[in-house]
């Protein structure tokens, strides 16, 4: 996906960070930190798989399951020996497990007795694994390090922005077909299934990848809930619906969120949907590098403490290179508490929705922070959406 020297950079900056944590090994589960380094990318990670770094080898090793091997060879910048497999009879076997196959070929290598970081909060990094790994390893000092990598993926280089405007533009694409299929009488997996065909068409001069969460598109009282997604029932006229989708390129995500109403916008919907976008404009025009996360979400709070309305769930957080099951970096929140400075190249999505009892409005806009403010990835309409019955 990017220049051999874009990945050495990634190399020295996540040894930088193993200095810091004090660890000299790291063994990482999470794909989207093994496709950063690596480039590594295959739907692979329903078995367990690692790239293990060291800190005094320039080059590290992918271990994974014998069938997806030739697949590692083929995607990464990695040379033959650092591809190592297990047998497949270590796959969801009640006797061996993969991390003592792992283990194993650390301790051959004389790295069993190592200060060894793992990331015990990534998705793919079982409990099992690590109980399996610490049998393994009697003689290494474990040490969590989950967001490790996370944290060297904050800083965005030109090449990853631009397959992120490339992401952008899907995502305007997606969000397109949805405005185009939505109406009475029609389906929601309908709907569903032409914002899937877009994201994965991408445009006439680049495709589209799958994204990490599946279209999120309740309707009527479902969307006082955002996370739902979507049935077979048919849309008739008065219902409003919220639409979130991301573009993929590269496994590099773009969200956007908006709302839509099938006929007239109900007015207390309108209403909602203003108080948002105001709200949205005036924490954008505050954003920029050296103010923090929790100054971000001070300035949202007070721009909708004007109409009288207030929200305590984060409005935001870092995004980039990411797989199943969120496009989300797992670093940097816009919420109260969180005091990391906004820097240059850093890429977020502001998502200041509101959700109440009966209904919810979601209007939200990924942002790349410059040397001067920020940089709107797309510019589709937040206007709440109007579809004419016919």
């Amino acid at each position: 996906m990017f220049s051999r020297q874009e990945y050495e950079t990634r190399m020295n900056r996540t040894k930088q960070k193993m200095l810091e944590y004090g660890v000299e090994v790291l063994i990482l589960s999470n794909p989207s930190n093994i496709c950063y380094l690596t480039g590594y990318d295959a739907w692979s990670f329903y078995v367990h798989q690692a790239v293990i770094v060291f800190i005094d080898e320039k080059e590290p090793l992918w271990i994974g399951r014998g069938m997806d091997a030739r697949g590692a060879e083929l995607t990464t910048w990695m040379s033959t020996p650092n591809i190592i497999y297990y047998p497949d009879d270590y796959v969801q076997s009640t006797i061996k497990h993969p991390m003592d196959f792992i283990a194993a070929e650390l301790v051959y290598r004389g790295k069993g007795d190592r200060k060894t970081g793992v990331e015990m909060d990534a998705f793919y990094y079982t409990a099992m694994g690590h109980e399996r790994l610490t049998v393994g390893l009697p003689d290494s000092e474990l040490k969590d390090v989950s967001g490790l990598v996370n944290w060297v993926r904050v800083y965005k280089s030109e090449a990853e922005i631009g397959c992120m405007r490339n992401a952008a533009t899907i995502v305007g694409n997606a969000m397109q077909a949805a405005y185009d299929t939505v109406g009475a009488g029609v389906r929601e997996n309908e709907v569903a299934a032409a914002i899937t065909h877009a994201q994965i068409y991408g445009s006439d001069t680049f495709g589209g990848d799958y994204t990490s969460i599946v279209p999120m598109i309740p309707t009527g009282k479902y969307t006082a809930s955002p996370h739902l997604n979507w049935s077979d029932k048919r849309y008739t006229e008065g219902d409003s619906l919220t639409i979130e989708i991301a573009g993929c390129y590269h496994r590099y995500h773009v969200p956007m969120a908006r709302t839509v109403s099938i006929g007239p916008v109900p007015d207390y919907v309108r209403e909602a949907g203003k108080v948002i976008m105001d709200g949205i404009h005036e924490t954008m025009a505050t954003m920029k590098p050296g103010i923090t996360a929790a100054e971000v979400n001070s300035a949202w709070s007070r721009a909708i403490a004007k109409h009288g309305y207030e929200k305590n769930s984060r409005i935001g957080y870092s995004i980039g290179m990411s797989y199943p099951p969120d496009w989300g970096e797992h670093t940097i929140s816009f919420r109260a508490g969180d005091h990391t400075i906004l820097e240059p190249d850093m890429t977020f999505h502001l998502m200041p929705g509101l959700w109440f009892d009966e209904f919810g409005v979601a209007i939200t806009e990924s942002v790349l922070v410059t040397e001067n403010g920020i940089e709107q990835f797309t510019s589709f309409n937040q206007e709440i959406h109007e579809k004419p019955v016919h």
